[in-house]
Parts: C-alpha cells; sequence; structure tokens
C-alpha cells in the first residue's frame, strides 16, 4: 500500500479513536486510566517519531546543501546558466514565503478564544505566552536582534551550533563549501561531489526510512490532539488549511503565470497543460522527487526545451526550490505563534522568511520532509521541545492534502524556472508538441 494511504488511514483511525476518547469522559473530572493510558502510549509513539526526524535534521540539511550548491559550477560552461536558475529560484522561493506572510497575517487562523487555545494547547494560556514570548523577544530587539540573526550565520564553533541546534550557521556553511566545493580542479571536485552525494543518498533513505513510520507518528501525534480538544480544532484547522491553499493558489495562479509573461513571454495556459501529468503525479504521491522523471519528460517533449536545460534546471530545482513548501513553513510558523498567544515582530518574522527560504533549500523531495524544516525554524524562534510537539500535532491534522498541494506547486516552479531559462538561453518553439496533439 502506498504510504498516503497508509496516513490517510492513520489520520482517520485517529480521528474515530481522538473524538471518541473525548466525548466518552467527564472533562471536569480526573480522567480514567484508560484515557490516561491511551494518551501517554499515543504521546510515546509520537515522540519517538519526532524524535528520528530530529536525528537527521542535520545530515540531512548540510548534506542537500552542499550537493545542490556544488553542482552549479560542476559542469564546464554552466557558470552563466547556474546564476540564472539560482536567481530565479531565489526570487520565487521569496515571492512564495512574502505570500505564505501575507496569507497568514491577513487570515490570522491562529487567532481563537482563550478557552480553545488553552484546551489545544492543553496548558494555561499565560504560562504558554510567558514560555515562548520571553523566547521571541530575544530574537526581536531592534538592530540587536537583526545583528544577532548575522552572528548566528556565523558562528564559532560548527560542531556547538549543531549540538545547540542552530542550523542557520549550519545552512550558510553548507552554501559556502558547495560553492567552493564547485571551484575544485575537476577530479578534486568529483572526489568531494562523490563522497557527499553518497553521504546524502545514505541520509536520505534512513530519512525515508523513518518516513514510513510516519502512519504511527501521525496517530501518535494527532490523536491526542483530538482527546483533549474534540470537534473545536477542526473549525482552526479548517481555517489554517484555507489559509495555506489562499497563499498556494496566489502563486499558482497569479505569481508565477506573472513571471512566465514578463520573463519568458509565455501564456500560462499551455504551461499548465503541457505540465498535467507531471502535476497530477505530483499531487498524488506528494514527492517532487518520485516526479522528476515525468517532469523532465514533459519539459522535454511536451513543452520542447532543449536537455542541456532541463538537465540541469529541474534535478537542481527538484533539490533547492521548494516554492510551496517555503510558503507553507512560514505560514505554519506564524499560525503556531498566534495559536500560543504570542506576538512576532517584523524582525521575528524576518527570520521567519530567512529560515523557510534556507531551509526549503535542504527539504528532500520525499513525502512530509518539510516537517523537519518546520522543526528546524520553531526551534530557531524559541520553541521547546514540548511545544514543538504539540504544535506537530495539531498541523499534522490537515497535514496530508496541503502536502500533496505544495508538492505539485513544488512542480510547477521548478517547470517554470525551465522554460523561462530556456527562453533567456535563446530558445523557441515552445509548445509545438501540443498543438499537433502529441
Amino acid at each position: 500500500m502506498k504510504l498516503h494511504w497508509k496516513i490517510l488511514i492513520s489520520l482517520i483511525l485517529s480521528f474515530i479513536f481522538g473524538l471518541w476518547a473525548n466525548l466518552s469522559i467527564d472533562h471536569e473530572s480526573a480522567p480514567p486510566a484508560w484515557y490516561t493510558g491511551l494518551k501517554e502510549t499515543c504521546l510515546f509513539v509520537g515522540k519517538l517519531f519526532l524524535n528520528g526526524l530530529k536525528m537527521v535534521v542535520i545530515p540531512l540539511v548540510v548534506t542537500s546543501i552542499i550537493c545542490g550548491v556544488s553542482k552549479i559550477g560542476g559542469q564546464e560552461g554552466f557558470g552563466r546558466l547556474g546564476l540564472k536558475t539560482m536567481g530565479f529560484y531565489a526570487l520565487t522561493g521569496l515571492l512564495a514565503v512574502c505570500t505564505g506572510l501575507l496569507s497568514v497575517n491577513l487570515l490570522s487562523p491562529g487567532i481563537v478564544d482563550d478557552e480553545i487555545r488553552q484546551k489545544m494547547l492543553n496548558s494555561p494560556v499565560e504560562s504558554q505566552s510567558e514560555k515562548i514570548g520571553g523566547a521571541l523577544e530575544r530574537a526581536d530587539q531592534g538592530l540587536r536582534g537583526l545583528l544577532e540573526i548575522f552572528h548566528r550565520m556565523v558562528p564559532p564553533n560548527l560542531f556547538k551550533a549543531a549540538t545547540e541546534g542552530q542550523l542557520l550557521g549550519l545552512i550558510f556553511f553548507g552554501l559556502l563549501f558547495g560553492f567552493f566545493v564547485s571551484q575544485l580542479n575537476p577530479q578534486a571536485r568529483a572526489t568531494q561531489t562523490a563522497f557527499w552525494e553518497s553521504l546524502n543518498s545514505v541520509i536520505l533513505s534512513i530519512t525515508k526510512w523513518i518516513i514510513s513510520f510516519a502512519p504511527f507518528g501521525v496517530f501518535g501525534l494527532v490523536t491526542p490532539t483530538l482527546m483533549q480538544v474534540g470537534l473545536d480544532t477542526l473549525s482552526v484547522m479548517g481555517k489554517f488549511a484555507l489559509t495555506v491553499l489562499l497563499g498556494l493558489g496566489i502563486h499558482a495562479l497569479i505569481v508565477l503565470p506573472f513571471l512566465l509573461w514578463i520573463l519568458g513571454k509565455i501564456h500560462f495556459k499551455n504551461h499548465y497543460q503541457a505540465m498535467a501529468p507531471a502535476l497530477l503525479t505530483a499531487f498524488s504521491t506528494a514527492s517532487s522527487s518520485a516526479t522528476l522523471p515525468l517532469t523532465m519528460e514533459c519539459i522535454r517533449k511536451r513543452v520542447g526545451v532543449s536537455n542541456k536545460i532541463t538537465s540541469f534546471t529541474l534535478p537542481l530545482g527538484a533539490t533547492i526550490n521548494m516554492d510551496g513548501t517555503a510558503l507553507f513553513e512560514c505560514v505554519v510558523v506564524v499560525f503556531l505563534a498566534q495559536l500560543f498567544g504570542v506576538e512576532m515582530g517584523f524582525l521575528t518574522q524576518f527570520t521567519v522568511v530567512l529560515m523557510a527560504l534556507l531551509t526549503s533549500i535542504g527539504v528532500a523531495g520525499i513525502p512530509s520532509a518539510s516537517l523537519v524544516a518546520i522543526i528546524v525554524i520553531l526551534q530557531t524562534v524559541g520553541f521547546t521541545a514540548e511545544d514543538i510537539a504539540t504544535g506537530v500535532g495539531i498541523v499534522y491534522v490537515v497535514d496530508r492534502i496541503l502536502d500533496m498541494t505544495r508538492t505539485a506547486i513544488n512542480v510547477f516552479g521548478d517547470s517554470c524556472a525551465a522554460v523561462i531559462i530556456g527562453k533567456s538561453e535563446g530558445e523557441s518553439d515552445y509548445y509545438k508538441n501540443l498543438s499537433s496533439g502529441k
């Protein structure tokens, strides 16, 4: 059975058990032993799954970034193409995160009644606000806060930064390392590339293995949330899902088509038609890596982009260009801050934008891998391990459909890069196969 069906079944079971347990007890008196036992067992399983994801955070992010960036100068004559590709991916990523930030601040899905908030977080509102608010305030002290962000980007001790979970410095180091690997002589570059790509393959395999336990992890994270909040959470999560879908819709139907027209003089209708098979596959598998062969086939055969452009931009995009994921990460973090009753100032939100952009580079194109990046960002802005577990459990209620949608946006963003960069390199006569019915 495919993983997404297992996760769907797990979510259904979570709803059944969680809501049944919620409606079966009197919340005014002490909970019965079976209720406590079920809740503790689920929390144990959920924490085990989260710990597994945290375990691969550092090696996954660092190796993915080094591999992705080192490919830019890995082939002779690709320097200009690499700069164009990275520039376009940085532009669309920034636009995606800003769109998500605008959507979540306009709709404010995490602004709820104190009673619902307290039930969802299972602790007094004031203590949550104090606990997280202090960390957020430390990251948001005017110019000092801005300077502190750049100080964290250049840690004096990489190993200490790794043990303390300061991923910003490790990401910056990975970017630098990957760039200078691409500048080595061919023999040394080949040795370094082979090492990091093989290491990245091992880490990806471990990550996929951990994510194969996602059905159990989902059950362990979602069931306790529903046990303590019941039906109250559904309206909150519905508004959260609509916020994410609104942001993704704006990016896919307005931002990317606008870039296609302005930068490539391409009509978005033709491009949607050409990419339909890849987008439907990305939506059903929730994996941009699994969809990559079909994406390349659509770009080559249905659009008509050359093999040179296709083989460079799309594999790189599947590694480092995650527009939908970056948008989602930004919405999740601000939504959870709203839900926990904590004000996020401009500099804290700037930190979230920066981290969403950087971590989306290192997120593998496999289902639910964005959870790794969300954990990183939540740690950066001061959420404790307990708060992260609660927040991830809340978000996972609607994550599956959002995961499928944002993966399709990731793939669509990669395809837009391929055709726009192809046009900038002098290619033309695109979409002829569509008009001929091929």
